[in-house]
C-alpha cells in the first residue's frame, strides 16, 4: 500500500544562537515512516539557513513579517498555495502564532490548508504575563510575576521579592539580574527588542527541565519526551540535553493536557529545586528547537501530529528512551551568490 505524500510548509528557518525550531520539525518529518513529504520554507530573512539547505527544503518563499497583519499574510498564501497546494502548515515562532490562530480556519476552508494549533484561549491564558493565575487555576506553582511598563517600578517589585530576578520579554529573552542597575539594563534591551510590557519574575534555583509533547485537543497527551538542559547559552538555550525519566514530571505533564485539553504541539519549562518541587516558568505553544530529541528517543510526534490532523488514527506514544542526548553544533556552509540574489530580489528559491 504506498503512502500519502503531503506538501508541508514550515516557518522557523534561522539558525542564530536562539534558533528557530523549522529545521528540527523539517528533520523530523524527513524521517516519517507514514508518509513521504516536499517541504515549503518560510522565511523572513535572507540569510535563513534553512533556505539554502536544499536536501531538506524544497522550495523556499519569503512571508512577511507578522506586522504586516493578517490580510497581507492571508495574500501571500493565496500565491504559494496556487503554486505548491500546500497540504499542511507548521508555524513555530510565538510571535506570529497570533496571526496564524486567527487565520486557521480561512486558510482551510478557502485554501486546503491544515493547521494543528491551540485556541485563541489556550494561547492567550499561558501567556506568560498571565502564568502565574494560570498555574493557580490548574495546581501548578509558578514563580510569582508582574508586568511592568517602566524602570520605577523596580524597585518596589526588588524589595517584595528580593535578587536575583528574571527579566524577561513578552515573546523571547530571559535574563537574570543581580542588581537593581542591571535589571534596569535588561529592561532597557529587552524593551527596545520586543517592545512592552516587561515581565520580572521571581527567580527559582534549581535545575531546568523542559517537556515536548503534543496534545490532541480531547484532554489526551499523543506524547511527551522529558529532557534536562546540559549546556545552556548566554541566552538560556539549551545547547545539549539529556531525556530524562521522570515520571512526576510526566505525571504534572499529562493532567495539564487533559484539564486544558490542549490542542496541538507544546514545550513545557519547569525549574526543580533541590526538594523535589516543580515550578513552571513557561509555556510555549509550539515545538521547541531541541523537538527532534524526542524522534531520537523514539517518539516522533511532528510526525504523528500531521497524522491526526490529517484524519489517520494516531496511537499516543507510551515509552521512549531515557539518556539519548542532543548536542547543538554549528557549521559554514557553502552558498552559490545567485541564490541569495534570488531570495533577496524575487522572495522564492
Amino acid at each position: 500500500m504506498s503512502k500519502p505524500k503531503y506538501t508541508i510548509a514550515v516557518t522557523g528557518l534561522n539558525a542564530i544562537d536562539s534558533p528557530g525550531p523549522g529545521m528540527a520539525v523539517i528533520r523530523s518529518l524527513k524521517d516519517a515512516q507514514s508518509f513521504d513529504v516536499r517541504i515549503i520554507g518560510l522565511s523572513y530573512e535572507t540569510l535563513e539557513p534553512g533556505i539554502y539547505m536544499h536536501e531538506y527544503v524544497d522550495k523556499t518563499y519569503q512571508v512577511p513579517y507578522p506586522s504586516a497583519g493578517q490580510e497581507v499574510l492571508f495574500e501571500r498564501f493565496k500565491y504559494i498555495n496556487a503554486v505548491e497546494d500546500v497540504d499542511f502548515l507548521f508555524p513555530n515562532f510565538d510571535a506570529e502564532l497570533f496571526n496564524y490562530i486567527s487565520l486557521e480556519k480561512r486558510l482551510w476552508d478557502e485554501l486546503g490548508i491544515k493547521m494543528s494549533l491551540p485556541t485563541q484561549e489556550q494561547f492567550e491564558a499561558r501567556h506568560k504575563v498571565n502564568l502565574f493565575d494560570y498555574g493557580k487555576e490548574h495546581g501548578i506553582k509558578v514563580p510569582f510575576a508582574k508586568m511592568i511598563f517602566n524602570t520605577t517600578e523596580i524597585p518596589a517589585i526588588a524589595s517584595e521579592l528580593g535578587f536575583p530576578l528574571v527579566i524577561k520579554g513578552k515573546f523571547y529573552d530571559a535574563l537574570i539580574a543581580h542588581t537593581p542597575d542591571q535589571a534596569m539594563q535588561h529592561f532597557n534591551k529587552i524593551s527596545a527588542e520586543w517592545g512592552l510590557p516587561v515581565l520580572v519574575q521571581e527567580f527559582v534555583h534549581g535545575a531546568e527541565v523542559n517537556v515536548c509533547g503534543v496534545g490532541d485537543s480531547k484532554g489526551e497527551t499523543i506524547g511527551a519526551v522529558p529532557m534536562r538542559k546540559l549546556f545552556i547559552t548566554d541566552k538560556g538555550k539549551a545547547w545539549a540535553g539529556v531525556s530524562l525519566d521522570d515520571k512526576k514530571l510526566l505525571d504534572i505533564t499529562r493532567d495539564l493536557v487533559q484539564k486544558t485539553k490542549w490542542n496541538g504541539p507544546f514545550e513545557l519549562e519547569f525549574m526543580k529545586t533541590n526538594e523535589d518541587e516543580y515550578y513552571l516558568i513557561e509555556i510555549n505553544p509550539r515545538f521547541p528547537a531541541w523537538c527532534y530529541l524526542a524522534v531520537g528517543a523514539g517518539q516522533n510526534q511532528i510526525e504523528a501530529l500531521v497524522n491526526l490532523t490529517m484524519g489517520t488514527k494516531v496511537i499516543p506514544f507510551k515509552d521512549y528512551e531515557v539518556g539519548k542526548m542532543f548536542i547543538r553544533y554549528s557549521q559554514d556552509m557553502i552558498v552559490d551568490m545567485k541564490e541569495f540574489e534570488q531570495i533577496s530580489t524575487l522572495g522564492e528559491l
